[in-house]
């Protein structure tokens, strides 16, 4: 498979170009970026050629990896899916509910696959913990924690200077990420409650179409010795942590390209994307007014 790189910043040299590079499955076959002079030093740190026609590298491959901002990922996916390519998304998939559901739509008419990467499922230990709950089930409520210091005083993120992330916070940059895991095991989003808490931190309670119950605390500007993330369940069978990662995010990224290479559906598509889009533009409405968002199938309601 012949794999081209959207995005040039900091996850894409930390994560994607490493990965598709030295991946033994896949050829890394070109960088796109939207700074011709930062595809360049990407591409040639690797090895491949720089495209500064979009088109061109859509052409010339099978499947892209997009590691874009939110908003400018939507808009190349749904030209990508159009050119026949395959498509190894970033979460969130977009920051708009239309967008998201272009994205779907492009692909589905497209025939092509899609997958979003939200690490905790293409985690080994904690993707298999995943499933594992959601077999079980039973369960009577869940608790997430993702509490970073990306903007906290006195770290060197190189995720600070991301003008995405410093507008639309914890919510969209770290919820998917919580929200991919309780969304399989205790069941679709019936409705949401919001509330800030200090910088971007929000916190959420979620009422699940089975019955159970769940909360959650986002935030990137946490102080840097009360970073940390969790979650736990509580039910009939008693109470499960999931366990923390001990391979990283490249691992789990090469278990995406794994799963994409694959061609079998894998659950963290697209259109599961846009489920967790629609949850997460409800906590942002549930925030901004102060008010109970009711979601039916995945929709906001009135």
């Amino acid at each position: 498979m012949r794999i081209g790189l959207l995005g040039t910043g900091p996850w894409a040299q930390r994560v994607h170009a490493p990965v598709l590079a030295e991946h033994p499955g896949v050829e890394f076959a070109g960088v796109w970026g939207r700074r011709p002079e930062a595809a360049a030093e990407l591409a040639a740190a690797h090895g491949v050629p720089a495209y500064q026609d979009v088109d061109a590298l859509f052409a010339a491959v099978d499947a892209l990896s997009l590691a874009v901002p939110p908003a400018v990922q939507a808009g190349l996916a749904v030209r990508a899916a159009q050119a026949g390519c395959h498509l190894l998304l970033d979460k969130p998939l977009a920051t708009d509910v239309e967008q998201a559901a272009a994205v779907v739509a492009a692909a589905e008419r497209a025939r092509v696959r899609t997958e979003v990467f939200f690490t905790l499922r293409f985690d080994v230990g904690q993707s298999a913990w995943t499933e594992q709950q959601a077999a079980a089930g039973g369960w009577f409520t869940g608790h997430a924690d993702w509490l970073g210091s990306v903007f906290a005083e006195g770290t060197a993120s190189p995720y600070a200077a991301s003008p995405w992330r410093r507008e639309k916070g914890a919510l969209w940059d770290v919820g998917p990420h919580v929200l991919s895991v309780l969304l399989p095991v205790l069941g679709e989003v019936e409705s949401i409650t919001a509330a800030g808490g200090p910088g971007d931190t929000v916190h959420l309670v979620l009422r699940h179409g089975g019955g159970a119950s769940s909360t959650a605390r986002l935030s990137l500007t946490a102080p840097v010795k009360a970073a940390g993330m969790g979650i736990e369940l509580r039910g009939e069978a008693g109470v499960s942590r999931m366990p923390d990662s001990t391979a990283g995010p490249r691992a789990a990224f090469a278990r995406a390209v794994d799963a994409l290479r694959a061609e079998q559906p894998h659950p963290c598509d697209a259109a599961f994307g846009l489920r967790v889009v629609r949850v997460l533009a409800a906590a942002e409405e549930a925030l901004s007014t102060g008010r109970t968002v009711r979601l039916a199938a995945g929709r906001v309601t009135d």
